[in-house]
């Protein structure tokens, strides 16, 4: 453990700050994956000190999606956890690529870290029904699509995306 990394407890579970823990972050998330979704929550700390409440959501995305909140990333999550978990992280890898788009199997990683693959259905799944509101767009080659479509798809803002910003 370096000297700017927070002291753990035995199991890992949980970080000792001042005398009081938080639960840690997923070690299954991989690195690069990780790095942005923690970039994601210090621009949404940054913007609740500047918009208040009305950035807080960008917070409990980013932590949700960390796997700090919610429930517990040890445990065998419920289908709804794992859904709420994998909403979280598409939200918050869209808000950190304002301008870019995200590939189910990122998601799919994120909530299922090397053993991702049974995740990847369930998180294009979950595009389309947030496609369906929306939220996201559904794309192949930049072109939006349906549940049919075959192939790789990325997801990209929809209409009613909520990019967290005072503005909208």
């Amino acid at each position: 453990m370096g000297a700017d990394e927070p002291e753990r407890t035995a199991d890992g579970r949980y970080v000792v700050v001042d005398g009081r823990r938080w639960r840690a972050s997923d070690p299954g998330i991989p690195d690069r994956l990780r790095a942005e979704l923690v970039a994601e929550l210090m621009a949404a700390r940054r913007a609740v000190r500047s918009d208040g409440d009305a950035a807080r959501h960008r917070v409990q995305d980013a932590k949700v999606a960390l796997g700090e909140r919610g429930e517990p990333w040890w445990e065998e999550p419920s289908d709804e956890g794992r859904a709420t978990r994998m909403t979280a992280a598409l939200r918050t890898l869209l808000r950190h690529r304002p301008d870019g788009t995200v590939c189910p199997s990122e998601v799919a990683r994120v909530v299922g870290g090397e053993d991702w693959k049974p995740w990847s259905r369930p998180a294009r799944d979950l595009a389309f029904d947030l496609a369906d509101g929306g939220v996201v767009r559904v794309l192949q080659k930049g072109e939006p699509v349906g549940r049919d479509v075959r192939g790789p798809v990325r997801i990209g803002r929809g209409g009613s995306f909520d990019d967290g910003s005072a503005a909208g």
